[in-house]
């Protein structure tokens, strides 16, 4: 079932987090962990070659075992990335609920009580893309093709912004005033693209129209 949920940010800076799982998926949730600033703790017997250089680094804690639950005393969020059977996943959200953490669970919405959305991140962007967990693959199509439109002149265009803002900040004094000229800052600034869709989509919709 479609699940829109409601669109935060999640402050997990200096924030114990953990990571349930060590292949490929868990590497990049824990890289965007890290990215935010939080404190990351990996529970699996085996590791992902990029988790096991992270681990090395002392940039992440790993317990080499699979998950207890005592793993969660004090943690803010659980990522898991284990494609399990619903018992387990439900089993975790049960503790969850129990012990209060936020947990995301792979392809598991109904057992999570948080989502994580595709990401586009250019610099200071971070854009969210969600299809409310109908079309994963869809939305990890979207944040490959919407990553290649921001470009180093957008990131540079966002830095200005930054230095704009902190300018207006410290001279302005009439919050009006500073939101006029900051608004100013992104007159002319236009997002534009077209959308193609797959041909035996294009096919089948045709045939249902003309049926």
């Amino acid at each position: 079932m479609a699940n829109p949920g409601f669109q935060l940010s999640l402050d997990v800076k200096g924030r114990p987090c953990l990571v349930i799982g060590g292949e490929e998926e868990a590497a990049d949730k824990v890289e965007r962990l890290l990215e935010a600033g939080a404190k990351v703790t990996v529970v699996h017997p085996t590791l992902h070659d990029r988790l096991k250089k992270l681990a090395a680094a002392a940039k992440i804690i790993h317990r080499l075992r699979t998950f207890r639950a005592s793993d969660v005393e004090g943690v803010t969020l659980v990522l898991n990335t284990l494609r399990t059977d619903d018992d387990y996943a439900k089993s975790l959200y049960d503790l969850a609920k129990k012990e209060r953490f936020l947990l995301c669970s792979t392809d598991r919405p109904e057992y999570s009580s948080c989502m994580m959305p595709a990401l586009v991140s250019r610099g200071h962007l971070r854009l969210a893309v969600s299809t409310s967990g109908v079309a994963p693959a869809l939305a990890s199509r979207l944040r490959q093709d919407l990553e290649g439109l921001f470009d180093e002149e957008f990131q540079a265009y966002l830095i200005w912004l930054e230095t704009q803002r902190e300018e207006v900040q410290a001279v302005q004094d009439d919050p009006e005033d500073r939101r006029r000229t900051l608004r100013e800052a992104v007159e002319g600034f236009h997002l534009s693209g077209s959308l193609r869709y797959p041909g035996h989509w294009v096919d089948e919709r045709r045939g249902r129209r003309q049926g």
